[in-house]
């Protein structure tokens, strides 16, 4: 059997990448009645996005050795040039991350789109994912609420029967939070957010097999109209309001979520008076405090 031309191969994917995303993103059935609560999902995408180039510019100059981590983020911020607002937009964009998610997850109880299992399921593990990279990131710069708040979470694994101590030796790489803990917690905060678009990836697929759950259920398919342009006005309509605050507060209030405490260097001999995790974590933390003393 003869084999196609290369050339002929290559047009016949590039028509049918064109006709997958001209499915995904201009004829897709989209319901008549959802309103800008569903643009949560698409502002996520960017933020996921905005995370990952601003994370690789930062690893760039980052040094995961306890000795010079401190100084090298210090150093990105005062002597590279923009480096101030690529941490900020970093630091903050996890921030917002984590406001959005919430929103997303809290308009998908509402509107029961939990029924759709697989896309919820998908769902659930990108918070969780998400949830480790950005405690492993809030440790890297190695200040003093970074390192007394990775010797507090970690040793809530002591809790668990049997493996416990042993799985928090092995996290730590020796007997206490130190060099070989942040070199870890370092490589696993780089590779997870690529787990993360993966993720996201499949929970996007499934989620245009069922559908978005829409707030009048069962809704007769001729009331349907194609995602393009209406939709897509739509989202690009959110992009805009979400953009100007988060610029505004990366540029004006960059330091609005900092822990004054994560300015002073990580030092083991001296323990803040509240150790406090950031706020999205706040709810978790509280649990797991209230767990160990019942």
């Amino acid at each position: 059997m003869k084999k196609p031309h290369k050339l002929k191969s290559f047009i016949w994917n590039q028509n049918a990448l064109k006709k997958s995303m001209k499915r995904i993103l201009i004829s897709l059935p989209s319901p008549l009645n959802l309103s800008y609560a569903w643009n949560f999902g698409s502002i996520l995408l960017v933020l996921l996005t905005i995370q990952i180039v601003t994370g690789l510019f930062l690893a760039m100059n980052y040094v995961g050795e306890a000795s010079l981590a401190f100084s090298t983020v210090d150093l990105f911020t005062r002597d590279i040039w923009r480096g101030w607002f690529i941490r900020s937009t970093h630091s903050n964009g996890a921030s917002f991350f984590f406001l959005f998610i919430f929103l997303h997850i809290g308009r998908g109880i509402y509107y029961a789109s939990f029924r759709h299992q697989m896309t919820w399921l998908l769902g659930t593990a990108i918070l969780l994912v998400s949830m480790g990279v950005a405690f492993l990131g809030y440790v890297l710069p190695w200040g003093q609420m970074s390192f007394w708040a990775a010797t507090v979470i970690t040793n809530f694994m002591s809790s668990i029967p049997y493996i416990g101590k042993t799985l928090v030796i092995w996290l730590w790489g020796g007997y206490s939070v130190g060099r070989r803990t942040l070199t870890r917690f370092f490589a696993l905060h780089y590779f997870l957010p690529f787990l993360i678009a993966v993720l996201v990836f499949a929970h996007n697929v499934f989620l245009h097999e069922t559908g978005s759950k829409t707030p009048i259920s069962n809704l007769p398919k001729g009331d349907k109209l194609k995602f393009h342009t209406f939709y897509s006005w739509k989202d690009v309509f959110g992009f805009l309001l979400f953009f100007f605050g988060f610029l505004s507060l990366s540029l004006l209030f960059m330091k609005l979520f900092f822990d004054p405490e994560n300015f002073i260097e990580a030092n083991p001999l001296v323990t803040p008076i509240h150790i406090q995790p950031e706020w999205y974590f706040l709810a978790s933390y509280q649990y797991f405090v209230l767990s160990l003393k019942s």
